[in-house]
Parts: C-alpha cells; sequence; structure tokens
C-alpha cells in the first residue's frame, strides 16, 4: 500500500519513499537464522572472531564475493559502507555508537573496535548492516554526474545479492529478476531460498482495489491486515473451489506494540493523567466486537507475545532492577499489576469516563460550554489524529464521540504517504497510529525506540519524543546484560516503565498472519519457528502451477 520514489535505502528514513524489496540487492557480513532466536551465520562473512570481553570483532571475508558487475566486495566496501550508514541513517547512528573505529586487519579481514567492553550483542549486530559498492557510488551516473550516496534516487543501484532490479515504475511498480551467476548460491545459508526468477510488488493507493486486483488474479499472494475483510471478503468462487488457499502463520518471531502514539512534545500531553484519560476513552471491546469481528485482543505491553512482557508485579530479579530506579518510576507500579482499562459494556465505559473526567481535572482542565478548557489559559483541548490509510479513518472516528463526551474537539486528517512521512518527521502532529516491532533479543535498538537522545531526531522509532532518565538507565541495563535471564528481566523492567507512564494508548493485535494465495506455490512441510509465512522467502512455484496469466477468472 502507498507509493515509492526513492532506491537509496541509505536514506530510507529521512528522505522520500523507499521501495520494497531493495534487500534482495544487497548482502550482508552474516544471515539470521529463521529457527533459532539471536543466531546468525556467515554470509560475506566466511569465519568471525571475538575476544572474551567482547571489545571487538574481527570479520574474513569469503574471497569469492562478487557484485553484479563481476567486481570483488572488498573490506573497503565494507569499511565504507558501515561510515556511510552511520552517519547517514538515525537507526545506524545509535544502533552503532559504541563502534570506537573499524580498521583493515588483513587482506580479507575488516575489525569493529568498541569503545567499552561487555555489550554482547554488539560482535554479532554489526555484521548485520548492508554492504553496498564503494566504487559505484563514488562514480557518475550515464549522463556523466557524480552520484550522491545522501540523497534519493530512482536510478537502479548496483548490488551484490541474489537478485536485481529489472524494471521500476514509481509508485506502481518494482521488479526484481533472479542473478543466474550470484556468488553465494550454493552456501549452506541459501540453499533452499530465492526460488522465484522474478518478484514483482505492486503498489496501490486503495485497499479494496488491491483486493479485488488479488480476487481478478493480478496478484499471486496477499497478506490481509484488515479483521473485517479477512472475515467477509473471502467468499468468492475462487476460495469455494480451492484455487485461493486462506491460511493463517503462528506470529513467534517478535512482539509488537501497536497503538495511537501522542507527541510528547507538545505541552497538552505532557501529563500521564491527560494520557491515561485517552485510554480510559478508548473502548476497545466495543470497536473489536462492531469493527473486528471479536478477532483481537487488547495490547497489554511493547513486547506482546513475548516471554519479555511485563505481568504481575515485579518480583526476583525484575524487582532488583527496578529498585535502581525507584525514584524515577510511577510508584504503583511496585505494587499494583499493569492493566488496560476494560470498557466492557455501558456501565463500564461510563465509569471509565467518569474516571478519565476525574483525571483531566486534576491536570487543569475543565469542561466550559461542553468544551475541555485549559483552567490557567482559556485554550480549548484541540486534538488532530494524522492518518496515512482511509481504511482507519472507520477505527479513529469510531473513538471520535467518547473523547468529546470529555469535551476533546478532535479532528482527523488523512493524508498521503509523502505528506504523512514529512509531518511525522517535522514532529508536526497530535496523535499517529504506530507499531514498534520487537526481537526475541532486544538490545541497541531500544535506544532508537525510546532513548532520550533519539527523542528529537527526525526518522527514529522514538517518534513520541520519549525523555526519561529511568527508561535510558533501563535501555542500558538491556544492552550490557550478561546472561539471558538479566536480559529477560531488564526488558520486563523496561516493559512496566513504559506502560505505567501512559506514553500511548495500545490498540490490538491477532497473533498470526493471515495470508491468502493462488494455489500455485509450494513451501516446506516443516515450516521455520520464528518466520511466520516467510514468503516468498523459502517458497518455490509448483511445476504444476498455471500462471496467473492463463489462470481462470
Amino acid at each position: 500500500m502507498g507509493t515509492f520514489d526513492n532506491l537509496n535505502q541509505v536514506v530510507a528514513n529521512v528522505r522520500g519513499n523507499i521501495a520494497l524489496g531493495l534487500d534482495l540487492l544487497y548482502d550482508t557480513l552474516m544471515t539470521p537464522s529463521l529457527d533459532e532466536v539471536g543466531t546468525s551465520y556467515g554470509l560475506l562473512a566466511e569465519a568471525v572472531s571475538y575476544p572474551a570481553d567482547y571489545s571487538q570483532v574481527s570479520y574474513r571475508l569469503r574471497p569469492q564475493a562478487r557484485w553484479h558487475d563481476g567486481k570483488p566486495v572488498t573490506v573497503e566496501d565494507v569499511i565504507w559502507s558501515f561510515e556511510v550508514w552511520r552517519k547517514n541513517s538515525p537507526t545506524s547512528q545509535r544502533y552503532y555508537r559504541h563502534v570506537k573505529s573499524v580498521e583493515k586487519t588483513g587482506e580479507r579481514e575488516v575489525t569493529f573496535v568498541f569503545d567499552e567492553p561487555g555489550n554482547r550483542e554488539l560482535p554479532q549486530i554489526v555484521g548485520e548492516f548492508q554492504i553496498l559498492p564503494k566504487h559505484w557510488w563514488e562514480g557518475t551516473d550515464p549522463s556523466g554526474k557524480p552520484r550522491d550516496v545522501t540523497t534519493s534516487t530512482l536510478e537502479f543501484p548496483l548490488g551484490g545479492g541474489a537478485y536485481r532490479i529489472k524494471s521500476a515504475e514509481p509508485g506502481r511498480t518494482i521488479v526484481y529478476e533472479r542473478v543466474a551467476d550470484y556468488w553465494a548460491d550454493k552456501l549452506p545459508v541459501n540453499v533452499g531460498i530465492n526460488n522465484f526468477d522474478e518478484v514483482r510488488f505492486e503498489y496501490f493507493r486503495d485497499s479494496t482495489v488491491a483486493l479485488e486486483a488479488f480476487k481478478a488474479d493480478q496478484l499471486d499472494w496477499r497478506t490481509e491486515s484488515s479483521a473485517k475483510d479477512w472475515a467477509t471478503a473471502y467468499d468468492f468462487p475462487a476460495v469455494r473451489d480451492k484455487r485461493v488457499v486462506l491460511e493463517e502463520f503462528p506470529i513467534r518471531s517478535m512482539g509488537i506494540m501497536q497503538a495511537f502514539a501522542f507527541n510528547l512534545r507538545r505541552d497538552k500531553f505532557q501529563d500521564p493523567r491527560v494520557r491515561l484519560a485517552f485510554d480510559l476513552a478508548f473502548d476497545f471491546e466495543d470497536m473489536n466486537q462492531t469493527l473486528f469481528f471479536g478477532q483481537y485482543h487488547r495490547i497489554a505491553s511493547f513486547f506482546e507475545g513475548t516471554e519479555l512482557a511485563s505481568s504481575g508485579v515485579p518480583q526476583g530479579l525484575e524487582l532488583e532492577i527496578l529498585e535502581s530506579v525507584r525514584d524515577k518510576v510511577p510508584p504503583a507500579l511496585f505494587t499494583e499489576p499493569y492493566r488496560t482499562p476494560s470498557g466492557s459494556g455501558p456501565e463500564a465505559m461510563r465509569a471509565n469516563l467518569r474516571e478519565a473526567q476525574k483525571l483531566l481535572g486534576e491536570a487543569g482542565w475543565e469542561v466550559k460550554d461542553r468544551r475541555l478548557t485549559n483552567i490557567k489559559t482559556g485554550e480549548p483541548f484541540m486534538v488532530e489524529f494524522l492518518i496515512s490509510q482511509p481504511s482507519f479513518e472507520r477505527v479513529v472516528l469510531r473513538y471520535k464521540p467518547t473523547l468529546e463526551r470529555l469535551g476533546i474537539v478532535m479532528s482527523v486528517r488523512t493524508v498521503d504517504d509523502t505528506q504523512y512521512q514529512n509531518r511525522v518527521r517535522q514532529f508536526d502532529f497530535d496523535v499517529v497510529v504506530n507499531s514498534w516491532g520487537q526481537s526475541l533479543s532486544p538490545g541497541n535498538e531500544q535506544r532508537y525506540y525510546w532513548g532520550s537522545e533519539a527523542a528529537d531526531v527526525p526518522g527514529t522509532g522514538n517518534i513520541g519524543g520519549i525523555k526519561n532518565p529511568a527508561v535510558d538507565a533501563l535501555i542500558e541495563r538491556i544492552i550490557f546484560a550478561k546472561t539471558r535471564e538479566e536480559l529477560v528481566a531488564t526488558t520486563r523492567a523496561l516493559d512496566r516503565v513504559l506502560m505505567w507512564n501512559r506514553y500511548v494508548v495500545p490498540q490490538w493485535t491477532y497473533g498470526k498472519q493471515r495470508t491468502a494465495r493462488w494455489d500455485r506455490f509450494g513451501k516446506p512441510e516443516r515450516m521455520p519457528a520464528y518466520a511466520a509465512a516467510a514468503f516468498p522467502t523459502i517458497w518455490w512455484w509448483k511445476a504444476d502451477a498455471t500462471p496467473a496469466a492463463e489462470a481462470k477468472p
């Protein structure tokens, strides 16, 4: 859904809308396992070594690694790519902030030196960034103009991965073709993947049109995000006669927080009592039954669906960790379990609104002439919900009546993807809908999500602008955790602090990936544990499948 106008991933978070699938063009030093938590294997790297104190790591490149133009992948490419990513990507700046230097320590060996020992994750995650061809980016385009890795581009970039770009029509379609002589095709980590000769992404501005295109066999595969459509829109002949397969895949690889996110940089959202009032006014139970056919459950953790989610009251090591920040966190989190407000039934919802009104009064707001007004300034409480997906309008508008009962003047602004991204990057919003995916082994990325230093940097995951010393301290402890037990306990502590500060109004989750596909694909009998559908990565075209162009309508 949406559009694209940029083929340069380096500036994806700060310029333009990046095209899907560009990761198919590039290799990384290491590649993750789909069956193991926090585990990687060598791709560009044939060997890796690090000392017992995790103070540095060395990678040795495979001698056969090549770019699509036939030139070898070099240590210079690795060093240049790392510095380019760290300089131009807000995510990489924080993710790799503890890398002090990158050095060539052998003909095919590169060493990353860290500014302090003890970060068990860092030797592994420096193997995750995409390696780019230095010689291509420092060259000139077909018109003779020097290329610039710091700007967006629609020139097809040179890669070294399993695919190259075959064609692209900005905002409509991008097509990748498999590289016949891909250098890493026979490596163990690549056996069984990259099975399609062509991978094509079709863009749509309207979800209804996209669904109709799938039903007309213009698309092979669709991931369905709408509970309403999943319940009502797939009763058509191709489903009934099994030419279209509907299948759900459990999501075990990540936790999720999807929520209405406040812009904490604005004074009206500074008081946690105001944010809690918004949460109390959110009637999830009614929305779930009315709009979502009862498919969802309410999110109650930033790590929902994983062992990292907090629950009950803190105990054991988690309690010990929270004691170190006791003076910086809400006292109630030590004695009360966190609960999302329940509006199940009219009486419960009326009680929630009474409590919300009380909290708003304590925060300095009162209702005058049916409008919530700041007692000191006389300013009415006005809030704009900024969204980019028209399909989400019905959700936000369902929220509007309860907020208006509190005297809040609410408006909804639906804009296109480009305008939405620009406004979010400029922090020009009141409330947006956002989601954060969490790995089973959290680490440096938590700074990017919640750290104070990321709060005022455009393009980071800290959209709301959270600045909290307790959060910062817990993030550092997560990063330098020495055992899995400590990592889990500290992450639960961080989760508890984030939830009790009411930085967001949590929405809902399903726990499965809903998929619809035309029955022309095969997949392994045993699917990997941590990859959900993993399409198209490990799937293949069935020998007896009917091509889409020849399929019956």
